[in-house]
């Protein structure tokens, strides 16, 4: 259940409401109804609905106490998430392995300072409780407009339901605030996009200039909607423009092109990273992203070859062997080693800018034999990657 206001739940992290994190919350946790706390519906409500719906859950709008309590019989299981929460659901779940009652709380010194509600002298609510749904039946004795979360709690504690206090290193980082208006919703999403997308090891340059966009521009994005489709979208456009100057004898503007095409890649990977995570989604088996990056390779060995002049008497396979030998290698290397270097070897707009200025000098076919000598040598010194 999301006790909030229409005000703080439609409030956007991430191209996500408040109220679509919280139903990845309550997917998280394995709830089966969501019971939404509003005076009556919107068009927003309504796409919460049917989120609701196709996740497979049975959604409710109760306006006040007595309707809520109706709704909720005493064998159930009841999951309070308090008004504004955003939390990372992998952190709540933790605390009710085994479908275990809990309220959830915090020290009150920063508790009261982030916006969380007074329980007692030393503590404040963490915004998340489990509670047996026969305690909702007290509901019925107070006024139908009181503060529905915040009655259940002091319900919750009378009955003896344990306090479990959220660890410091939970409650420091971004993935457990309180959001009360425009402007800390918008502070959290930047901290939450930079979280996310978080430099790794080895990242390569093409990753991280598509970083620095989805920083840069992603929030306008994914607030628009459908961003990573977007994205992806100008990836196809990117390689139909790049195919053409191949085909027409641009090589060197071809490549610049798909250097764009391979940023653009990345940078749908992010969106729709960051679009799965505020929705409650898994990763596919295979992701978008990894089949936009099959198709940046086609047309990268399709460009090689239009960039190669085959000789007179050339078998066919021997003009096609260096471009596919290439891109075989770059497919291949990274998934067996580790390393800047490997990183570096699976970086497409890297790759670009490299062919880019061979074409300018009629010099692809010796590149692609050197970078292929090259990445075995790489192949052959760099440490395996362990299996996980």
């Amino acid at each position: 259940m999301a006790g909030q206001s229409l005000s703080r739940a439609f409030l956007r992290v991430g191209g996500a409401t408040l109220a679509q994190h919280q139903l990845g919350l309550a997917l998280a946790l394995d709830c089966q109804r969501i019971i939404c706390l509003a005076r009556g519906t919107s068009p927003e409500m309504i796409a919460l609905q049917r989120m609701a719906e196709d996740a497979g859950l049975q959604f409710y709008i109760a306006p006040g106490a007595r309707p809520l309590a109706g709704l909720v019989t005493a064998s159930d299981e009841l999951v309070v998430i308090g008004e504004g929460l955003f939390v990372d659901p992998a952190s709540v779940a933790p605390f009710f392995e085994g479908r275990s009652s809990a309220v959830l709380v915090q020290p009150v010194e920063g508790g009261l300072a982030a916006g969380f509600e007074r329980i007692d002298i030393n503590r404040a609510s963490a915004g998340v409780m489990r509670i047996p749904g026969h305690l909702v039946e007290n509901l019925q004795e107070l006024p139908d407009d009181c503060n529905v979360p915040s009655a259940l709690t002091r319900i919750a504690l009378q009955a003896g339901v344990p306090m479990h206090e959220v660890p410091a290193d939970l409650r420091s980082g971004v993935n457990w605030r309180l959001i009360r208006d425009e402007s800390e919703a918008h502070v959290v999403e930047m901290e939450w996009l930079r979280d996310r997308f978080a430099d790794g090891e080895g990242t390569s340059p093409g990753r991280a200039i598509a970083r620095y966009g989805v920083l840069t521009f992603g929030s306008s994005l994914l607030h628009a909607g459908n961003a990573s489709n977007m994205v992806s979208l100008g990836v196809i456009v990117a390689l139909a423009i790049a195919g053409g100057f191949a085909w027409f004898g641009f090589a060197a503007v071809g490549f610049l092109v798909l250097v764009v095409a391979a940023v653009l890649v990345e940078a749908s990977r992010f969106l729709r990273s960051a679009e799965r995570h505020a929705l409650g989604q898994l990763p596919p088996a295979i992701p978008r992203a990894n089949v936009l990056r099959w198709l940046v390779d086609a047309v990268f060995g399709l460009s090689l070859l239009a960039a190669i002049s085959r000789l007179g008497g050339e078998s066919l396979i021997s003009w096609m062997f260096p471009p596919a030998v290439l891109m075989m290698l770059l497919a291949m290397i990274p998934r067996f080693v580790t390393g800047t270097a490997a990183s570096l070897a699976a970086d497409r707009a890297t790759l670009g800018l490299l062919l880019a200025f061979a074409a300018s000098f009629g010099q692809v076919e010796a590149l692609v034999e050197v970078l292929a000598i090259a990445l075995i040598v790489i192949g052959m010194s760099l440490p395996l990657r362990r299996k996980n």
